[in-house]
């Protein structure tokens, strides 16, 4: 684990040094990491939308089929979240504490009912995405406190970031303080971690979301595994996304016209 750490981490410093010679192609680098984000965090929550549809939902254009209004207006409100994970991130003043996460748990909701009040479940809830164990609701609060604080401590401080955001998702998960969106919280605090160090965001795929569900029944390190590689994932994704962009503005060859031999 610790070699995969060293390989990530000299694999970041490349990323920014590429990321740095092409500022104009920056914004749509960042675009499209967005738009991947939002697919594969729907799709973890059973969400799968096609790219004309993620497209409506985010331009804010009016629905034919009522019965989506709600799945748009989700989608939107994770891109406000995300948006501000990533404002946030780089502050030196920011603390991970019970007012963030229920300002992102209430942003995920925004406009939705039963979902934009950030209260502790009371109950044991029978139908759910997820099936792992998690804490009886008279346990939720001193829970939080207890993940959060140690979120703060020297001993945290000193693990790898991707071990930081990995024991951050998992804690939440086993504490599972909301019946709706605990999950989304979850992953948008992992990465929230991860952007605080300069790493890209660990996007787990929709092809990994079983086997995702899995590590949150088993040991920490089950989830810290899969974290790594969504890290190293994402970062083999960004440098293909920079090779092609090289190659795309490569001038094309000249075409060698052929002399014919005189007599051929």
């Amino acid at each position: 684990m610790r070699t995969r750490y060293i390989d990530v981490d000299d694999r970041m410093e490349s990323f920014w040094e590429l990321l740095a010679d092409h500022r104009s192609q920056a914004d749509e680098f960042e675009r499209k990491l967005e738009l991947s984000w939002i697919y594969h965090d729907n799709a973890l929550e059973g969400i799968v939308l096609s790219a004309p549809e993620l497209a409506q939902a985010l331009a804010g254009d009016p629905v034919s089929d009522a019965t989506l209004a709600p799945v748009y207006q989700e989608i939107r409100n994770l891109r406000e979240a995300i948006r501000l994970v990533r404002a946030e991130a780089p502050s030196s003043k920011l603390k991970m504490n019970l007012s963030l996460v229920k300002k992102l748990y209430e942003l995920l909701g925004k406009g939705i009912d039963g979902k934009d009040k950030a209260v502790f479940r009371k109950d044991m809830p029978l139908h759910r995405t997820y099936f792992h164990d998690i804490h009886a609701p008279g346990k939720i609060a001193d829970g939080m406190q207890k993940l959060l604080d140690f979120s703060g401590t020297a001993e945290f401080k000193e693990y790898h970031p991707i071990k930081q955001a990995a024991v951050v998702h998992y804690g939440f998960m086993q504490i599972f303080p909301y019946t709706e969106n605990s999950g989304r919280v979850a992953r948008l605090l992992m990465n929230l971690v991860l952007l605080r160090y300069r790493y890209l965001p660990a996007i787990i795929h929709a092809i990994d979301r079983q086997r995702y569900y899995e590590t949150l029944r088993q040991p920490n390190t089950a989830l810290r595994t899969l974290v790594l590689e969504a890290e190293e994932n994402a970062l083999e994704n960004a440098f293909k996304y920079f090779d092609q962009l090289r190659v795309r503005e490569q001038p094309a060859p000249r075409r060698q016209r052929r002399r014919r031999a005189a007599g051929a």
